[in-house]
């Protein structure tokens, strides 16, 4: 189902939260899922992999995440401000009794494909909310990026798992 290359970069992210005390939280949108079926493909992923949201609609955003309609309707699904309120929303029900484990969030809202694209969010768009709730701290430190990939949807949605990957893996680079 998934390459072997996703597969052994998603061994490697687990192995690297487990050393580093760290848990994961997804928010899903163009991937469907794909982000957390990949995670909890390796067995004893339950140690690190908290959660995961699938929010598709608009409407999911808002009512499972928090994403504020005004920012929906402002900058739209495909916008920097929507991946950052879907990372934050992914971390807002985190145990208090775990305090002092780190909690990252991985975002992804996007044009997968093969229609739905614009002259701004072209087909293959996708912009990335990574947010980071360090122990001790109450609010997470949030950045956004936009990519856009080539192919046709399966090959978006698998570019945007791995993208996915690197992203929360690249965050332990300072701390491992």
């Amino acid at each position: 189902m998934f390459p072997q290359t996703l597969l052994q970069k998603s061994e490697r992210l687990l192995q690297i939260c487990r050393e580093n005390g760290a848990k994961l939280a997804t928010a899903e949108s163009c991937t469907g899922g794909l982000i957390g079926g990949i995670l909890t493909e390796i067995a004893g992923s339950s140690d690190v992999f908290e959660r995961g949201h699938i929010v598709y609609s608009n409407h999911a955003k808002t009512v499972l995440l928090g994403v504020q309609s005004d920012t929906l309707k402002q900058h739209g699904a495909v916008s920097s401000e929507t991946a950052a309120e879907m990372a934050a929303g992914a971390l807002l029900h985190h145990p208090r009794e775990t305090a002092n484990s780190r909690y990252l969030a991985i975002a992804v809202t996007g044009v997968a494909g093969p229609g739905g694209g614009s002259a701004e969010k072209p087909v293959g768009t996708v912009w990335f909310g990574l947010a980071v709730l360090e122990p001790g701290n109450k609010t997470p430190h949030i950045t956004t990026e936009k990519h856009i990939f080539d192919g046709d949807r399966r090959a978006v949605r698998l570019a945007t798992v791995n993208k996915a990957l690197d992203l929360l893996s690249d965050n332990f680079i300072d701390i491992g």
